[in-house]
């Protein structure tokens, strides 16, 4: 299991009681006196591997508690959130190969109010991406992206309904985002009123108003996929899962592959061929690619800036950086 091996959980600990019911009413183990070893993983809260010793049973467990302090309503609710968001989305047929939703297990609101979700052994979108920044794979990158397309257009298509898209909800992401760059990071009033404008400009497009609604992954980015054999796919992490336009994630995509070769190059120009391949091969699932091709790149550069604006607003970006991304989200927005 990848991770950080911290220990075993001890026996009389909550914990321990319910490993042992999920692994063994949830994943067939039949161990009379389980050990599990535990595993520090990353993630946006306290995220934990686990491994039965004797079965080599496996199971994920994030941790909402930690995340909300004393406030265990709020803590649940949140981790109810995203059990019935991969249900959700498990319930489109995103459950078996080459689609696959990673199935959620139980929650328990007296452990830490956790969620405890099944364990997919494959490679992390992040590790092609840096097979190809680091190492020079560009084909192995190319081929992960061909998968992912085709997961991430399976996942909207299956799951579109008859209501437009809301743009302002997506503007109003755009502007929180920009509010918290000028108080927390140092953007300038002029830098804030411009990107602010060029917002307005995109919400004047037809084009932005006119897709249907599909339920998103709402958090598209590298940590969050893991590939297995051929084209399979699973996607983890889902408890932002949201109705609303599928450029969002697919926006996500292409922005998280612009910053990664940014920041391993320096070079803004670099993901360019991996960003074209992802979006035609997205594209390659509709009955007409080459017009789903037109309006997925026309709407692109939009989603492609809120991402870059998203990262420049994290504390760990340098101020240097922080700068090119903006710039270069600027750049984004200035396109027709």
């Amino acid at each position: 299991m990848i991770g950080t091996y911290v220990g075993y959980v001890d026996g009389a600990d909550r914990l321990h009681d319910f490993l042992s019911g999920v692994m063994r009413d949830q994943l067939g183990m039949r161990e009379a006196h389980p050990a599990f070893r535990a595993f520090r993983l990353t993630g946006s809260n306290e995220v934990y591997g686990y491994e039965e010793k004797f079965t080599r049973t496996r199971l994920i467990c994030k941790f909402y508690g930690s995340t909300f302090g004393w406030d265990r309503d709020r803590a649940m609710r949140a981790a109810y959130r995203e059990f019935d968001g991969l249900n959700r989305l498990r319930g489109f047929g995103l459950d078996g190969s080459p689609h696959h939703v990673i199935r959620p297990l139980a929650v328990d609101r007296d452990t830490n109010a956790v969620l405890a979700v099944e364990y997919f052994g494959g490679e992390p979108f992040s590790h092609a991406i840096s097979r190809a920044t680091r190492d020079g794979d560009a084909t192995h990158l190319y081929w992960r992206l061909t998968a992912l397309a085709y997961f991430l257009a399976t996942q909207h298509n299956r799951t579109a309904n008859g209501l437009t898209v809301d743009f302002d909800v997506d503007g109003r992401y755009f502007e929180g985002l920009v509010r918290r760059l000028q108080a927390r990071s140092g953007l300038g009033q002029w830098d804030a009123e411009e990107l602010l404008w060029l917002r307005d400009l995109w919400r004047g497009r037809p084009r932005m108003w006119q897709d249907r609604q599909v339920w998103l992954h709402g958090d598209a980015t590298p940590a969050n996929f893991l590939f297995g054999h051929g084209l399979d796919v699973a996607a983890i992490d889902l408890e932002r899962v949201t109705r609303g336009d599928r450029m969002f994630d697919v926006g996500r995509v292409v922005g998280e592959l612009q910053h990664s070769f940014m920041s391993a190059t320096g070079d803004r120009y670099s993901a360019e061929p991996f960003i074209g391949h992802f979006l035609w091969e997205y594209a390659c699932h509709f009955p007409d690619r080459e017009a789903a091709f037109g309006s997925i790149t026309s709407r692109a550069p939009f989603y492609m800036a809120l991402n870059l604006l998203r990262i420049a607003r994290n504390d760990y970006v340098g101020t240097d950086y922080r700068h090119q991304l903006v710039s270069q989200a600027k750049r984004l927005l200035r396109a027709s």
